[in-house]
């Protein structure tokens, strides 16, 4: 892998991760359009970057959430952080077993070109009408437990590149009611713990890559990582401000397009 691969996937990922767009979809569509050999690896990788870009950014968040988290489960205290804390963990824990499970369906059959020019251009049109239409009515710290664990329940259809962790949580929390800058914000801090969970379940596929890389593959890879770490944090800060008055439309009508110039390429090579 060069440095100028990981750099390109490093600014994809930054920005298709964090918005409702597909990084999944991207960081495979990227590689078989130029035709680059990318190690799986990197993929776990890159998520680990845009990670970091939610904890240094949500760091605060983070803090004040699992020390309410503490205090609701050993002194017994009820707070807003606590209760948000414990809703995440329960939203987590399903969300994550059955999007483990389907991902490794998804690596051999859902992964073609095809599949996910639909799946980008059909969840496109389902966030457009969600969008369009759902009321605004909760903010992020009056989330239910209903809400987060119905949200984190949906996350699991992520395993079909093209749909989306942070489109198909989007566009759930948009169906319940929920504001699109919370609905993004708890998206961002759902995605959390799955991301570390995968990057500790991949350490051993990191140490291999670093084992058997020249000098120039172990730059690329760290490369890739620092770039999406810092197009994430720029990425959070534009959406939750540009979400306070603006809507996921053009994220739709982007994610349509990239979808249908997918399928014209497949058409050109046939």
């Amino acid at each position: 892998m060069q440095i100028y691969q990981a750099i390109i996937l490093g600014i994809v990922q930054g920005l298709t991760e964090l918005l409702p767009i597909s990084s999944s979809a991207h960081l495979l569509l990227i590689p078989w359009f130029f035709k680059w050999q990318i190690p799986e690896s990197f993929d776990v990788a890159l998520h680990f970057g845009t990670l970091l870009a939610i904890g240094i950014f949500f760091f605060k968040d983070w803090i004040e959430l699992i020390i309410g988290g503490f205090k609701t489960a050993i002194k017994k205290e009820k707070n807003s952080q606590g209760k948000l804390f414990w809703y995440i963990v329960a939203a987590t824990i399903p969300g994550g077993i059955i999007g483990f499970i389907l991902d490794k369906y998804a690596e051999g059959v859902l992964s073609k070109p095809l599949i996910v020019a639909i799946a980008l251009i059909v969840m496109g049109i389902i966030l457009y009408i969600v969008d369009k239409n759902s009321k605004n009515e909760t903010d992020y710290e009056d989330l239910s437990f209903k809400q987060t664990f119905i949200i984190g329940i949906s996350q699991a259809l992520a395993f079909i590149p093209g749909v989306s962790r942070s489109g198909i949580t989007m566009t759930t929390g948009r169906i319940l009611g929920v504001k699109r800058e919370a609905a993004a914000k708890y998206t961002f801090m759902l995605s959390a713990p799955i991301v570390l969970a995968a990057t500790i379940f991949k350490l051993n596929d990191f140490i291999t890559y670093f084992t058997v890389s020249n000098m120039v593959g172990i730059i690329a890879f760290i490369v890739g990582v620092l770039v999406s770490f810092i197009v994430g944090i720029f990425v959070i800060k534009f959406l939750l401000e540009f979400l306070k008055k603006g809507s996921f439309k053009i994220f739709a009508i982007y994610r349509v397009i990239i979808g249908i110039l997918v399928i014209i390429a497949l058409i050109l090579k046939m």
